[in-house]
């Protein structure tokens, strides 16, 4: 038996290392089959699973304004979310970001309940896990599908100065310091402020309560419902929101005061400092809101969704507004305007900023886009929009030709590089914050304004609006467009726009009526690099080969894209180019306004792509002395800052800076004589921007004339700080023109009045100006105060570093202070940096160190290649 015994064990022994032999084998022989495919817990993927809906929230918070005993300010909190089992699970995922949290008494981090009949199952693991921002339970058993659940937490969070999620603001008023607790979501910030399934599609409803010291006001997306005072705290309870996504969630406390006024059945409130409100800087946007707000009424169709309307102005902010439903974030510059201190530019900024926002109040908040993905619909039509509100707010600006210098032009710049992207990307590729946070580019912003501007234009207005009517209001209605001749459904039309980068050139040969067209890049030498496309990178049908039926008589042009409603560039032959020309040179206003900056800037584009010759494009220019208008000259500006910026340090630069200084000083004259020797405004919104321009480009390309009168203005007021008398619109050109010319004493003084300036539009017109020194002792101090949040606000860091690396004497400090400086020369060091961080990554800067490199590698190029012609024809026009 003891014998038997053992050969039985031996036996079994046997067996069992042969299975296992047998099991490691083949898993070793599916793991080569199957490629090493690794296998992803869930709490390691960015995405929540589709297994959980939220319902409702039930939040309170208690922002601690004054610094606690490790010196830290905090807030505390206790939420619970109601959420409904839509597929079997036993794994809750929660988004979680720097929350600490109070254990319950089974020592887990949050208290599961059931709210129906089945017994909620028991927590059996619960943890954070940091790099994918979840709070991760696991249960002992599973969820039932349809029955709906209850989530406790109770927890801490540091009301930091960092700009997101629940934050700390500070100012100062009368001498006295400050705190506001604000709050800034978007896009995945909602998480740092209470555990929430942080997805625009995961919309609920959020009960809101805020704890608050007194005196103070707390301010949320809805009305208050209920207020409890304490001896310690003020209690303010919401009514509860729509059902929202996380992200438009707003949470403030703060000692501010307000102004009002109704439109219809809707409260329209302002809110900033309490001086700012007495002082009358709120009046503007509150005069603006109520008609803004009753344009989109009409434009949408639909009412506004909610009753009341709250706009604050923050001292400190991230973005330049945020449009949380009911209460709108700004930055103190874009909502506040004050008459005696403001531009005209300050002013649009506001108005155009305003409509934007409110534009958002439908088409964002109430209609919301699924995933990040799609961020161009959002912010793309919110921007084209915002235009049509204020001009109809300001119907004397036309404002809306200005879209297309500060939409059109200024995204072509981007998007005719290699590294561009499209519109629209695929849900799998946008998934980590720092990819989300790249979503919103110019890209999304400015071409999605274009290409929607375009669509509406080819439909229509009246079409373009009531299919977004029907899109508001859900209703499953066919737009009623059976008078119209389309090459395709919108559909098709639109994605060769938004699932493809880039946009095309057209050519128009008038000698043989040929019309083509192809992918326009920037560098013709990076066509390697651009990803394929399935539209090979057309977007219109193609043109029969004599789509230019007539033929031209001498002397007879050809001009296309009229009014640029189109996303395109244009070029002609040499023969039409010329013709063009001279009508600019013979009676330029025969040309509509804006294709007189669109023949521009295409011209000089054109010509860095190597399609026309760079001596073609500088032609443009030369009608300019007869020009008047803001529109043409703003657009040919920007193209010889291009000029600037490669021959700075070169030969080319004194004659170029000759030729500019003859071009303008006509500009210069027209407007000193409008004005009456510069005592009075122009009366036009753009000719008021026009005179800016003359006299910056007047002062920089050295006119005397325009040098001594900035310097004389700076000095009258030096000698008088309380008493400024340059008007407001010449501000920041006159600043920066006398600290330009002057030295140590110039800059002390603006930097004296930027610290003591009580307007924020002001104070960011000092900031600018004060980067404009040659001093380099000057601008390093400069560069070090952006260190020093006392000195250069967070927010307002990265602005002052850019304006440094701006002006030529700056770019290399700029460089050395760990920034990039755009010039020729830097191509090696952003090529080493790239190379140097590689292994860490850029996060949501990857794109725009990709577009650096890219530009850089052309610019080189186009030096290397055009220096000489262009220094020779600056000799000619000059001689």
């Amino acid at each position: 038996m003891e014998k038997s015994c053992k050969i039985s064990k031996f036996f079994i022994l046997c067996v069992v290392l042969g299975v296992l032999s047998v099991a490691t084998i083949v898993t070793l022989w599916a793991i080569a089959l199957t490629d090493s495919v690794e296998i992803v817990a869930p709490w390691d993927k960015y995405r929540l699973p589709d297994t959980l809906k939220p319902d409702h929230y039930n939040l309170t918070l208690w922002p601690r304004l004054t610094v606690n005993a490790q010196g830290l300010y905090i807030f505390t909190g206790k939420s619970y979310v109601v959420f409904q089992c839509v597929k079997e699970t036993d794994l809750i995922l929660i988004h979680s970001n720097k929350l600490n949290y109070t254990k319950w008494g089974d020592d887990h981090l949050a208290k599961l309940s059931a709210l129906g009949s089945t017994p909620a199952p028991t927590i059996k693991k619960s943890w954070l896990q940091p790099t994918t921002q979840f709070l991760v339970l696991e249960l002992n058993g599973k969820l039932a599908v349809g029955e709906s659940y209850q989530l406790d937490t109770v927890f801490v969070g540091e009301l930091a100065d960092d700009l997101a999620g629940f934050y700390r603001s500070e100012y100062e008023e009368d001498g006295v310091k400050k705190v506001v607790a604000t709050s800034q979501m978007h896009p995945t910030h909602t998480r740092k402020t209470f555990p929430c399934f942080d997805e625009p599609a995961r919309k609920a409803v959020f009960h809101i309560t805020l704890l608050h010291p007194r005196g103070t006001v707390a301010l949320s997306n809805e009305i208050v419902n209920a207020t409890v005072y304490t001896e310690a705290v003020t209690q303010t309870r919401f009514e509860p929101t729509k059902s929202m996504s996380t992200y438009l969630l707003a949470l403030i406390v703060c000692d501010y005061s307000f102004i009002s006024a109704r439109e219809g059945d809707i409260l329209i409130r302002i809110w900033a400092r309490r001086k700012s409100i007495s002082e009358g800087h709120g009046e503007y946007a509150l005069n603006l809101t109520g008609p803004i707000l009753s344009f989109f009424e009409v434009y949408y169709n639909t009412t506004y969704p909610l009753s009341k309307s709250d706009q604050i102005a923050l001292p400190d902010f991230y973005f330049g507004a945020m449009e949380n439903w009911g209460l709108v974030t700004y930055r103190e510059t874009n909502l506040l305007y004050d008459p005696l201190t403001s531009s005209n530019g300050n002013k649009e900024r506001t108005a155009t900023i305003i409509a934007h926002e409110l534009a958002h109040m439908w088409f964002g908040n109430l209609v919301t886009l699924r995933w990040w993905n799609e961020v161009w619909l959002n912010e793309g039509f919110a921007s084209y929009v915002s235009y049509l509100g204020a001009d109809y707010a300001e119907s004397t600006w036309n404002v809306k030709d200005l879209i297309v210098l500060d939409e059109v032009h200024r995204v072509f710049a981007v998007d005719a590089l290699a590294s561009s992207h499209p519109l629209s990307s695929k849900d799998d590729d946008i998934q980590k914050p720092e990819q989300i946070s790249e979503q919103f580019d110019v890209i999304s912003y400015s071409k999605g304004a274009s290409v929607l501007r375009m669509l509406s234009d080819f439909l229509t207005e009246p079409v373009f609006v009531q299919g977004l009517s029907v899109c508001i209001s859900y209703r499953p209605k066919a737009v009623d467009a059976s008078d119209m001749e389309l090459p395709g459904t919108v559909h098709d039309i639109m994605n060769r726009w938004v699932l493809q980068m880039g946009f095309p050139v057209v050519t128009i040969n008038t000698a043989t009526g040929l019309i083509t067209q192809k992918h326009f890049l920037l560098d013709p030498d990076s066509v390697g690099s651009v990803p394929p496309s399935d539209f090979n990178f057309t977007v219109m049908n193609s043109f029969p080969p004599s789509a230019l039926n007539n033929k031209l008589t001498s002397g007879h042009w050809v001009l296309a894209n009229i009014n640029v409603t189109g996303y395109y560039r244009v070029n002609y032959d040499l023969g039409n180019w010329e013709r063009l020309l001279f009508q600019l040179s013979t009676n330029h206003q025969v040309i509509p306004v804006i294709n007189r900056a669109q023949l521009v800037d295409d011209a000089f584009n054109l010509a860095r792509a190597k399609l026309i010759p760079t001596t073609l494009a500088l032609k443009t220019t030369k009608y300019l002395s007869k020009e008047i208008e803001y529109v043409p000259w703003e657009s040919a500006l920007n193209n010889l800052d291009y000029f600037y910026l490669m021959f700075d340090r070169t030969e080319v630069y004194g004659t170029m800076q000759h030729y500019v200084r003859n071009l303008v000083t006509p500009l210069f004259q027209h407007f000193k004589t409008i004005t009456a020797d510069w005592s009075k405004v122009p009366d036009g919104h753009n000719e008021q921007y026009n005179q800016v321009n003359a006299i910056r480009m007047a002062c920089s390309s050295g006119l005397v004339e325009c040098q001594n009168l900035t310097k004389s203005w700076y000095s009258q007021w030096k000698a008088d700080p309380d008493n400024n008398l340059i008007h407001p619109n010449l501000r920041m050109t006159v600043y920066c023109s006398a600290i330009a010319a002057g030295g140590a004493a110039e800059w002390d003084f603006g930097w004296d009045m930027f610290k003591t300036a009580t307007i924020a539009s002001d104070a960011d017109k000092l900031m600018s100006s004060l980067a404009c020194t040659k001093d380099h002792e000057l601008l390093n101090k400069y560069l070090r105060y952006t260190l020093d949040s006392d000195k250069i606000r967070k927010q307002d860091a990265t602005s002052v570093i850019v304006y440094i690396s701006s002006n030529v004497q700056g770019q290399t400090l700029a460089w050395d202070f760990n920034t990039f400086s755009f010039t020729p020369m830097t191509w090696g060091i952003l090529q080493k940096f790239k190379e140097d961080n590689s292994k860490i990554g850029f996060g949501s800067g990857t794109l725009a160190l990709e577009q650096a490199i890219e530009r850089t590698t052309a610019n080189i190029k186009w030096v290397d290649e055009n220096k000489k012609k262009v220094w020779d024809w600056f000799l000619s026009e000059i001689a």
